[in-house]
């Protein structure tokens, strides 16, 4: 029989990779069937409601795993160690594809990105010389080097720690205490 730590590391391995190899097939999906995707909002609603699906299989499955009770630490852990994991892989595969394997690919998606931000601040009523200043300062700004991208990446850990907690809380059960 497996002990608590030894649950919660393999659920958080083997979801984190896991993680991290579809995040590599939905950004190779995108990157194949249309690059302009990767600058819609509902995409990235889309993805960020996915990972919180597979959070939620992670923690159900280690409270099942662990007798079907699972405290706060033991679900933030698990789905932390995942997240890190999802997330390390993502971060490379990125720095890969838009620095060595296709730079041309982070040019023409900076290019979609000034565009549909433009458009979007005109539908919003911004005045011409706020967009210009927006337009003018993502110009100067490579999202996809290698820094920004591990810059990029503390972002995401920090955004997976509030839904890590959040959803730990969510999914707790202490043994009862007699």
């Amino acid at each position: 029989k497996q002990t608590m730590n030894e649950i919660i590391k393999k659920n958080g391995i083997n979801f984190g990779i896991i993680t991290g190899i579809i995040s590599v097939l939905i950004t190779t999906s995108i990157y194949i069937i249309d690059l302009s995707l990767m600058t819609k909002w509902w995409v990235g609603i889309s993805i960020l409601a996915f990972y919180i699906i597979i959070g939620c299989i992670l923690l159900v499955k280690t409270k099942k795993d662990m007798g079907g009770f699972m405290n706060f630490k033991d679900g933030f852990t698990t789905y932390f160690i995942s997240a890190l994991i999802g997330i390390a892989i993502s971060v490379v595969f990125n720095i890969l594809l838009y620095n060595v394997i296709d730079p041309e690919a982070a040019d023409t998606l900076k290019q979609m990105t000034l565009k549909s931000t433009a458009e979007m601040m005109k539908n919003f009523g911004a005045p011409s010389s706020e967009i210009k200043k927006a337009i003018e300062k993502m110009e100067n700004y490579d999202q996809f080097s290698t820094i920004e991208q591990l810059k990029g990446s503390i972002w995401s850990v920090i955004g997976a720690t509030i839904f890590g907690l959040i959803l730990a809380a969510i999914f707790k059960k202490n043994k009862p205490v007699f």
